[in-house]
């Protein structure tokens, strides 16, 4: 009996601390607002400034509630839509004029266009070879 209430009593004395130290090893901390709010911050400086310039146009152009209250989270969430789909513009049309250019060659010679691009035993990867490598030489270029 004494055996056991002594094992006990070292589980509590040495295992309690040890298992909180791993616990909250492991743990990442929480980004905080700042942070998470670092990709409007372009956005928000953006819109900041257009309400210095005048308050009130500013309200009757952005703000959409009874009392135009919401104007300015209504101005950043739109310029924040307006950047994002401009890089997914930028995006597809850098993916697009690969794909373009690799149609246009392959049309031009099937068999020729294969066997410049074409890496596999039967030479049908030779798009995708293409496409890739006119992406990432336009990425560096």
């Amino acid at each position: 009996m004494k055996k056991w209430l002594v094992a006990a009593a070292a589980l509590v004395v040495f295992g309690i601390p040890a298992a909180y130290g791993a616990s909250s090893q492991g743990t990442p901390k929480p980004a905080t607002a700042a942070q998470a709010q670092g990709a409007d911050d372009k956005a928000s400086k953006a819109c900041k400034a257009e309400r210095a310039a005048g308050a009130d146009a500013f309200a009757e152009k952005y703000g959409t509630n009874h009392n135009l209250r919401n104007a300015f989270g209504k101005c950043v969430s739109g310029k924040s839509k307006d950047d994002k789909d401009e890089k997914d513009e930028d995006k597809d049309e850098k993916s697009n004029g690969a794909a373009k250019a690799c149609k246009a060659e392959r049309a031009a010679g099937a068999e020729a266009f294969a066997k410049k691009y074409g890496t596999n035993h039967n030479l049908k990867n030779a798009f995708g070879k293409c496409v890739s490598g006119k992406s990432k030489a336009k990425a560096k270029g």
